[in-house]
């Protein structure tokens, strides 16, 4: 992959993203290049930067464009205990992938009300967890994608509220690697949806029915959101004229965020208003889960380059951040923003951030990481500011599956998180340290 036509300049970041007290989208550029500067000079690098007003005020325009529906939080795009207690306050529900997120969200304070564990193919342990939790928290909801599913709850006592998830036959999303809603992994077959509802509203509460058509939805790919929203009410209304009343309809989230600095924001105003005449009239709740849109735009990874190496073909520019602490590049082909910080603050008492950054001259950069894989690559030829030893860059957007997804291969140990609020900094998350690695090792 080559990036060298997808990079903007500052301005033209600064002009597109829009402003006022809650602009859609939070472009890479609109961050203090001098506050990170200093929260890297603190807390080391590699090291995430969440901000949790941001985190709140991507809650609230959701509210805002969806105000007759239940909003939750998809838990797995960030589990940290700062932002839940953020999302929690700004009013949103959570929706749990796995018995570890459920803890996580209880531990966080939300009420068993608020909770939603949506089971995909569960281990035991998992189930176990949860339905000893659902005894604790009997308004907690259990979504199920097989009928199997749904035994095997009954079999450990489980007999409280249950959604049924539906896999519509029509995915979307940024990667073929998180387009959902047509994969046979996720989901009852649509047309055995109706005879698996009616069967289990005789043992459980039956409250829902469930679809998600991918991550990362925009553009092109909401043509088929709209389309798996039409089939979600559709199948609403046949399970109402087969006797079952739902009390939702939950048609998902992925919505997706502008990566690339000239790519506009989701005007989610519009797909809010065509998610309500996709489905249809319904005495259901609508239901939507954005995970990404809630903390994407609030994050940013900051890494130190420690090796500049001229090639005829791009500078490679070694960082000590990888692939092990941002996996999105090297996963899904992810693009992501990446600014030079220093290049912009040198001498600032005698030009501004951008004719500094032309001092140093662009160049074709290929940015890669520590870790001994090919893939461990952010950018490839991306004209970015000549690199210098030392130089601190910021990569954009990583709040969302940037920690979540972060791991120790190569025995690297996993970074340090600081959250600002309010005018203020806190580390949330220490670093791993080379000890944290083999604790959990018996010899």
């Amino acid at each position: 992959m080559s990036d060298a036509d997808g990079g903007a300049s500052l301005d033209e970041n600064r002009d597109a993203c829009d402003r006022g007290d809650n602009p859609a989208v939070r472009r890479l550029a609109d961050w203090d290049a001098d506050r990170l500067e200093a929260l890297a000079e603190e807390h080391g690098t590699p090291l995430y930067v969440t901000d949790l007003d941001r985190v709140a005020e991507n809650c609230t325009r959701l509210r805002d464009a969806f105000p007759d529906a239940e909003v939750r939080y998809a838990v797995k795009a960030h589990t940290g205990r700062a932002v839940l207690e953020t999302v929690r306050d700004a009013g949103l529900p959570a929706e749990c992938a796995s018995a570890g997120e459920v803890h996580r969200a209880l531990g966080a304070g939300f009420s068993g009300s608020e909770v939603q564990y949506t089971a995909v193919n569960p281990p035991a342990a998992d189930l176990d967890y949860v339905v000893d939790a659902w005894r604790e928290y009997p308004e907690l909801t259990i979504t199920v994608g097989a009928a199997d599913t749904a035994d095997r709850l009954r079999e450990r006592g489980f007999d409280g509220r249950l959604c049924v998830r539906v896999n519509p036959g029509v995915g979307a999303g940024h990667h073929e690697k998180v387009q959902t809603g047509a994969n046979a992994k996720f989901g009852v077959p649509y047309d055995r949806a109706v005879d698996l509802v009616e069967s289990a509203s005789e043992a459980f509460d039956l409250v829902g029915i469930h679809a998600h058509a991918g991550s990362g939805i925009s553009g092109d790919d909401l043509a088929n959101h709209r389309e798996l929203v039409r089939r979600m009410g559709e199948l609403a209304r046949d399970v109402s004229a087969a006797g079952v009343d739902l009390e939702f309809v939950d048609v998902g989230g992925g919505f997706g965020v502008p990566y690339l600095e000239t790519e506009p924001a989701l005007d989610l105003a519009a797909v809010a208003e065509a998610t309500r005449e996709a489905l249809g009239n319904l005495d259901a709740t609508l239901a939507v889960e954005p995970g990404r849109y809630v903390v994407a735009d609030a994050g940013v990874l900051l890494t130190r380059v420690n090796t500049v190496k001229e090639t005829p073909e791009t500078v490679v520019t070694g960082v000590d951040a990888g692939m092990t602490t941002l996996l999105r590049p090297a996963m899904y082909d992810a693009y992501h923003a990446i600014r030079n910080l220093t290049s912009e603050s040198s001498d600032r008492d005698d030009a501004d951030a951008s004719d500094n950054a032309d001092a140093r001259g662009t160049v074709g950069s290929t940015v890669v990481g520590p870790i001994c894989e090919s893939s461990d690559v952010f950018c490839e030829n991306r004209p970015l500011p000549r690199p210098e030893r030392g130089d601190l860059l910021a990569v954009g957007n990583a709040g969302a599956y940037g920690y979540e997804m972060a791991s120790t291969y190569n025995s690297r140990p996993r970074p340090a998180e600081v959250a600002l609020e309010g005018g203020d900094a806190a580390l949330v998350r220490r670093r791993e340290t080379l000890t944290d690695l083999t604790e959990v090792e018996s010899r």
